[in-house]
């Protein structure tokens, strides 16, 4: 097993790994909308926050050695399920081959973001 670990994405805010590599697959921490350059929120829409999750998410996908490209699951929280078609419009642009997903609605995520997504990807 081996941490991933890059400054392309930002830092973990709390006692957690941005991902691991583990046999033939890659498990990511939920990316949510930060700079990884400032560690501040990145956009005030589902659509400017979404497009800089999948940036970020992107970034330890690839420094573990894979891509959006070998993402088979998603799980996708949504601060508010009326950002939904919103979401799948950014969505569906960078995961055309349309991997398992689930999204879900929750209370509130870190930094009051809008979204956040975490993902699966073969190695």
């Amino acid at each position: 097993m081996k941490r991933i670990n890059t400054e392309a994405a930002p830092a973990a805010i709390g006692p957690y790994s941005q991902g691991f590599v583990a046999g033939d697959f890659i498990w990511t921490s939920g990316q949510i909308p930060l700079s990884p350059k400032t560690g501040e929120v990145v956009g005030s829409n589902i659509t400017e926050q979404a497009e800089q999750c999948v940036a970020n998410l992107k970034a330890v996908l690839e420094a573990g050695g894979s891509s959006l490209a070998k993402v088979i699951k998603t799980t996708c929280f949504l601060a508010d399920m009326s950002d939904f078609a919103a979401f799948n419009e950014v969505y569906t642009r960078h995961f055309p081959g349309n991997p398992a997903r689930s999204c879900i609605a929750v209370k509130t995520l870190p930094r009051n973001v809008l979204c956040e997504i975490e993902a699966v990807a073969e190695a």
